[in-house]
């Protein structure tokens, strides 16, 4: 849901970010290729699309997570630079006689725009949910990718600073946000960030990723294990929202315990304008009930919460 206008809160919050990179993915085999090695449907997707993805193992387990934009003639991933590192060799080792080239793309920046007048400030107010626009060499998004209102603007890195200062002036009370934010957006949101709430034992049901996960597409690497745990209810760790009793945000790592047994540990933990002190855990299902107390390390106490945070 948009968030609130607020004195502290701008309507229109802007970051370029610097950890994340494009892939440019071209040849006759591309759709094919991916439809097969990650969990959207991208030979069903039609140019303009905008695909939240995850590439997996045969067991389902995350390597990474990535967005996939689909334009006429290519596809653009955008993921971490680290995420790429894992995926890269994943995806070359299976790339044997396909029409496939991967080449970085070097030449474009990520610029997210955070909040209810992200569309307006990055140009494109009537964009529908995962689709975007190309306009004067940039590729403008409404892409909710850390779970709130938001836009993405994939900029030449040469215009770089020019078009985020275009952003800033297009919404009163736009302003620059840091990681910390964009942080306190995805928790709120119950947004699982892989890597820090997943491990490569992760299946992905188990971190709620299931916006990335096509249920209707045909044979992918991994879809075994993601139908039988979906037909069967097969999941025996899921992750939720924890609301902490205190003032004092948890470390991650920190150990959750229901009855003396461990069934958790914190694995992302923020102080929310909005909500207090939270965070997110995978945990057990013997602690999936909203309103069950937990106890967090020595002597703190959570609270298992639905996520996003905004509707329990």
């Amino acid at each position: 849901m948009p968030r609130p206008e607020s004195p502290d809160r701008p309507t229109a919050g802007v970051i370029t970010l610097d950890a994340r990179i494009l892939v440019r993915v071209t040849g006759d085999d591309r759709a094919s290729f991916f439809h097969g090695m990650c969990t959207a449907d991208v030979k069903g997707a039609r140019a303009g699309t905008i695909l939240p993805a995850l590439f997996l193992t045969e067991h389902a387990h995350v390597i990474a997570d990535a967005f996939i934009w689909v334009t006429a003639d290519a596809l653009l991933l955008d993921l971490d630079a680290d995420a790429w590192t894992r995926t890269r060799p994943h995806l070359e080792k299976l790339l044997v006689a396909d029409d496939v080239e991967i080449e970085d793309a070097a030449d474009l920046a990520v610029i997210d725009v955070e909040g209810p007048a992200a569309l307006d400030a990055a140009g494109a107010p009537s964009l529908a949910p995962w689709t975007f626009i190309e306009a004067g060499g940039s590729f403008i998004g409404n892409l909710p990718r850390y779970g709130g209102p938001a836009a993405t603007v994939l900029a030449p890195r040469e215009s770089l600073d020019s078009t985020v200062a275009a952003i800033l002036a297009k919404t009163p009370q736009a302003s620059r946000i840091d990681l910390s934010t964009l942080e306190t957006i995805r928790i709120e949101n119950g947004v699982a960030r892989v890597g820090v709430d997943t491990n490569d034992k992760t299946i992905a049901l188990e971190a709620r990723l299931n916006r990335a996960i096509s249920f209707n597409k045909g044979c992918y690497l991994g879809q075994e294990t993601i139908e039988r745990a979906t037909a069967r209810g097969g999941l025996k760790k899921r992750m939720f929202g924890l609301k902490f009793s205190t003032a004092d945000v948890p470390s991650a790592g920190a150990v959750l315990t229901l009855d003396g047994k461990e069934i958790g540990r914190v694995s992302s933990a923020v102080r929310s304008p909005r909500f207090g002190a939270i965070g997110l855990a995978i945990l057990h299902h013997s602690a999936w009930t909203p309103g069950a107390e937990l106890k967090v390390g020595e002597g703190g106490v959570a609270i298992v919460s639905e996520v996003p945070f905004a509707q329990s």
